[in-house]
């Protein structure tokens, strides 16, 4: 008799603070047989699973990946045919520049039942922790979050000049490689070079750091003070609540 294939949960875990991880993805890690997990997932939460549970680490950092995408994917469907609960820990949301579209898709090909736990992601996080509100009336009706780093580097193929007119604030992932460029972007398309910049290092942890500047400063501002990923940029007028709504010591 065949093995009944198991379920495979992508679950997001949150920016970082062990509080901000939702119930149903405790629940989930709970459950689980398997737990694949990332480098930017708070190792507190391998505690949630079952003692027993096989635990895998996925980790990728900048130019250095520990396991490609393709036997992440070949682990997935190898676990989860042997009819074995799996579960995808994420940092921060699985759908947001987390690459869990790419794994849903090949599980849907393979006819694996799935689910996907959203999660809290950096982008309104961090910010809100460094008292950085990505909307707030009269100043910001719009924001966008644009990855910072492409598959060949820069993100060329970006429609910078959109993003510089058409979007009050701007939210950059994994961007502090690319700082020069996109800055440099930004103000070719006509973006004001004193237009506030925020830096955040380690957003929601005990680690965060937050730098101040502007589009024509904050490149400086962030090599002389050795600000590092993984770390939030936000672009926008915005900024500029940090120094009254800053609460996160």
């Amino acid at each position: 008799m065949k093995n009944r294939k198991g379920k495979v949960y992508l679950v997001g875990a949150g920016p970082g603070d062990p509080d901000l991880i939702t119930v149903k993805a405790t629940k989930c890690l709970l459950q689980a047989d398997v737990i694949l997990y990332d480098r930017l997932v708070n190792p507190v939460f391998l505690e949630y699973g079952r003692f027993d549970a096989e635990k895998i680490f996925c980790g990728k950092e900048p130019g250095y990946h520990c396991v490609s995408q393709q036997a992440i994917h070949d682990l997935l469907i190898e676990k989860a045919m042997t009819g074995k609960t799996v579960v995808r820990l994420k940092g921060g949301d699985p759908f947001i520049f987390g690459r869990g579209g790419e794994e849903a898709m090949i599980l849907a090909e393979y006819g694996i039942e799935f689910e996907v736990v959203p999660g809290i992601t950096s982008g309104i996080a961090a910010p809100a922790y460094a008292g950085i509100p990505v909307t707030y009336r009269d100043i910001s009706q719009s924001f966008a979050v644009v990855t910072g780093h492409c598959v060949n580097g820069k993100p060329k193929n970006i429609r910078w000049d959109y993003l510089a007119h058409g979007v009050d604030t701007l939210a950059i992932y994994m961007g502090i490689k690319n700082l020069p460029y996109i800055c440099s972007q930004l103000e070719l398309c006509g973006k004001n070079p004193n237009t506030p910049v925020a830096v955040i290092q380690q957003g929601t942890t005990s680690e965060q750091r937050t730098v101040l500047g502007t589009l024509e400063t904050i490149v400086n501002i962030v090599k002389d003070n050795r600000i590092t990923n993984p770390a939030m940029i936000l672009i926008g007028e915005v900024v500029t609540l940090s120094e009254k709504l800053a609460w996160f010591p």
